[in-house]
């Protein structure tokens, strides 16, 4: 039966006051917690000590200390270990430890490592006991595997001390001083504590993805680990066909009160996310965008500018690097919230390849990524639409163009432009938003190139046809492959 208004007055009166503000915000935070949780496929790990490490002058140091420390095991995992004098030093080090009886297991990328690391770098170390696997070489019955990589960047020494970086392992990082070349710009952290046994088990999943599994008791840190610090993180090992990462990164956007400071560097933002990034800006949100300048492709920058406009029209600020190359892939919302990691901000990394993020929720560390960040703005050109149209930070000094040096990653841009090429097009041909001048001169480009194919199929019909014919028969002999294993697996265990 339907209370009166009689009895709603009396079943208030007897009902005891209630702070109701306090109980939201309560009620918020822990909702908050779980949804990150559910959509990041990772618990807040409390407990921890973590420390902030900038650039290679920083990380290669820590690295190398914690592993000559070792006792009883070292598990590497990066997706370029480079052959040059910077890998050989890594490699030096990890001998010394295989040679004292230390478990030293390495795993790297095979499309990563692909002309920039020889053969032989990898026979030295098996050779001197190191266990090596590489990930996703290509195989015939996997066709489109190699799309998939193995994108981290991580080191974990005895369960006791974790590190999680966008750095690989190489003399870009360091830089050439004799030839006047910076290092690259890249961040990491250390974690001690309990969260370093999930930085072990995402070494252990990738281990399980290229052969047999880590031996019982060495997944995890084989044990637990007391706590070391009062900082609460999460590690986030992204997978392939997860999108954790992505449903963290959309969730984030959408909770930022204050600010969003992100920092990439091959960004290709889909339609969800720049439309994300793009209502925080409308809703008075401070969010900001540092990417790097420098490449040797000028199309590709052209194509990553292009992808600008839509970010800068809602309020969204873009900054470019003024050196050699920007390799960090951070983000900091509301003085509390901070990730590090290996993850761009584009379709490889929230779908396509193995990944690994650490997301901290403490203010002292947040504070300490507040202030790299502004000082990487110095260091940074602000991108504006027109000079009328910019608008200053309160206490921010103007940023005066300056003068790029080109410099190397253009492989990684070369991806992320490609998928801005996918977006302008697929706007050309639907008409779902306006396009630029870039972008204009994108399309006659790309048009004239469609044209030409168009061309060619009509005089020499024979020369797409066969590649087609020959992608069809290999993707059907697979996929026949794949069914009659399964269907005699299916019989076997009947």
């Amino acid at each position: 039966m339907e209370m009166t208004r009689v009895d709603r007055r009396r079943a208030q009166a007897a009902a005891p006051e209630i702070d109701h503000q306090q109980v939201s915000w309560r009620d918020l935070r822990e909702s908050a917690n779980r949804a990150f949780s559910r959509a990041a496929g990772a618990p807040l790990i409390p407990g921890n000590r973590i420390r902030l490490l900038k650039d290679a002058a920083e990380n290669y140091p820590a690295w190398l200390e914690a592993i000559a420390a070792a006792r009883k095991h070292i598990h590497l995992e990066s997706y370029i270990i480079y052959g040059d004098a910077t890998g050989r030093r890594f490699a030096d080090a990890l001998l010394q430890k295989a040679a004292e009886g230390v478990c030293v297991r390495v795993i790297y990328d095979w499309l990563g490592g692909f002309g920039k690391t020889p053969g032989a770098f990898w026979e030295r170390l098996r050779a001197g006991g190191i266990q090596v696997r590489c990930f996703n070489r290509p195989r015939l019955d996997r066709p489109l595997g190699w799309l998939s990589r193995d994108h981290r960047k991580m080191l974990a020494v005895d369960g006791q001390v974790g590190y999680v970086s966008g750095l690989c392992i190489g003399m870009a990082w360091e830089g050439l001083p004799a030839k006047k070349i910076e290092p690259w710009r890249d961040t990491g952290v250390e974690v001690h504590g309990p969260a370093v046994a999930d930085i072990e088990k995402a070494f252990a999943q990738v281990w399980a993805m290229t052969g047999e599994e880590l031996p019982d008791g060495e997944e995890g840190a084989g044990g637990i680990i007391a706590p070391a610090g009062t900082a609460s993180l999460r590690v986030v090992a992204n997978i392939p066909a997860t999108a954790g990462l992505f449903r963290l990164d959309q969730l984030v956007a959408a909770l930022a009160r204050e600010r969003l400071w992100l920092t990439d560097a091959y960004y290709a933002g889909n339609t969800p996310y720049v439309q994300a990034l793009r209502s925080a800006a409308v809703d008075g949100v401070d969010v900001r965008l540092l990417v790097p300048n420098a490449t040797d492709i000028p199309v590709v920058k052209a194509l990553s500018r292009a992808g600008y406009r839509t970010l800068l029209e809602s309020g969204v600020r873009v900054f470019e690097w003024n050196g050699t190359m920007l390799h960090a892939k951070t983000a900091l919302a509301d003085r509390h919230w901070a990730r590090v990691g290996s993850s761009n901000l584009n379709i490889s990394s929230w779908l396509s390849n193995c990944e690994l993020d650490v997301v901290v929720e403490d203010e002292h560390f947040a504070a300490g990524m507040e202030a790299m960040y502004l000082a990487d703005l110095d260091n940074a050109t602000e991108v504006v639409l027109s000079r009328k149209q910019r608008v200053l930070a309160p206490g921010e000094p103007p940023h005066p163009a300056r003068t790029i040096t080109s410099g190397s990653g253009s492989a990684g841009r070369a991806a992320a432009g490609a998928v801005r090429i996918g977006h302008a097009v697929g706007a050309a041909f639907t008409g779902r938003r306006l396009l630029g001048q870039i972008e204009a001169r994108l399309m006659t480009l790309i048009g004239v190139l469609f044209l030409l194919l168009a061309a060619l199929a009509l005089w020499l019909p024979a020369l797409l046809l066969y590649p087609i014919l020959f992608l069809f028969a290999w993707f059907g002999l697979v996929l026949l492959g794949r069914g009659c294993a399964l269907y005699l697996k299916s019989k076997q265990k009947e």
